[in-house]
């Protein structure tokens, strides 16, 4: 097709936090590709801030005030009937799809036969529904766009007693959570060892991990402490991880939020496995998994509860090992 006859597109994306931060590389590329059209967005309510002031978008969209009108190109990047009903209501020119491959993830989780072949990102998957298009990956990673509030929200923040960690702890599902205990014994192993501050981040529904992870945690250690759940927005959480000198985390938004900022991450993973395409995407990590468990992945999004009982997926991953490593890596900031 002609390139110059796209002058308006919309990029859908519904949730969640991880998923639509992996989407803006695919922004700034269309971007590049298109660049006379004016590009829209369309997501639910909660995740708008995470698209506010990146300089690709025109105007953003929420289910309940969708988009209207005509477009000569719709990326749908969620595929759902949600998002297939949204598309239904415009008059669209052209129509393109994020392929989700969920049997591959079926047969993954239920026959442990991977066919997803070597890794590749959720964002390289994104950009492939663009193959006609002309849209390239331009080796640049995720990005997000910080008001000047939020960074002095962070900027607000006790001094840091030497280094800060910023500790991604909750996650959507169990499955996907390393153990207070497990957090506790590595922060402990790290105040021992040198001047750190420890940053908890998370939303209100994880307030109460963050208190179970003070619990475990000697007392003499908690005004090394800065316990965020459930007390700051998401663009706040935002500009912390920003200010942080690394990053401790499970397979959350908020790690693909720090991946954004270029932050070293030090990622926990239990029964989520890099064949689903959800490693951190042009960033430095090191990933902390336990492999040769027969059982993982048990899920391609995560389980309530171990189904194995044993929960080996995490609690197998030593906090020793954990902390030898963002010790080593502090060494060297």
């Amino acid at each position: 097709m002609d390139m110059r006859a796209v002058t308006t597109i919309l990029v859908i994306r519904l949730s969640s936090i991880g998923d639509i931060i992996l989407t803006t590389p695919l922004l700034r590329e269309v971007a590049a590709a298109f660049p006379a059209a004016r590009i829209d967005y369309c997501t639910k309510s909660p995740f708008t801030a995470l698209l506010k002031g990146n300089p690709a978008l025109h105007a953003l969209y929420t289910p309940e005030s969708p988009p209207s009108g005509s477009y000569d190109l719709v990326i749908d990047l969620q595929n759902n009937h949600r998002s297939r009903a949204l598309v239904r209501n415009l008059q669209a020119r052209n129509v393109v799809r994020y392929r989700k491959r969920n049997w591959k993830k079926w047969l993954l989780v239920k026959a442990r036969i991977d066919l997803t072949g070597p890794y590749r990102s959720v964002v390289d998957r994104y950009r492939d529904s663009l193959a006609d298009f002309g849209v390239e990956a331009d080796g640049r990673g995720c990005e997000l766009h910080l008001s000047s509030a939020d960074r002095a929200f962070a900027r607000d923040l006790p001094d840091a007693a030497g280094l800060r960690l910023a500790v991604c702890f909750g996650a959507m599902h169990a499955s996907k959570r390393y153990p207070p205990a497990g957090f506790a014994a590595i922060l402990a192993a790290l105040f021992d060892a040198m001047p750190v501050q420890a940053v908890l981040l998370g939303g209100a529904d994880d307030a109460p991990y963050a208190q179970a992870i003070l619990q475990a945690l000697p007392e003499r250690f908690h005004p090394r402490v800065v316990d965020l759940a459930g007390a700051c927005t998401l663009m706040q959480s935002a500009a912390v991880l920003e200010s942080s000198d690394g990053v401790l985390c499970n397979d959350t938004g908020l790690m693909h939020m720090a991946s954004a900022f270029g932050k070293k991450l030090f990622v926990l993973f239990g029964s989520s496995v890099p064949a689903f395409g959800f490693l951190p995407y042009r960033a430095p990590f090191e990933l902390f998994e336990v492999h040769g468990l027969r059982c993982r992945p048990c899920s391609h999004i995560g389980r309530d509860s171990c189904p194995e009982g044993h929960f080996r997926c995490m609690n197998d991953v030593k906090a020793e090992a954990v902390a030898s490593s963002i010790l080593d890596y502090f060494r060297t900031v």
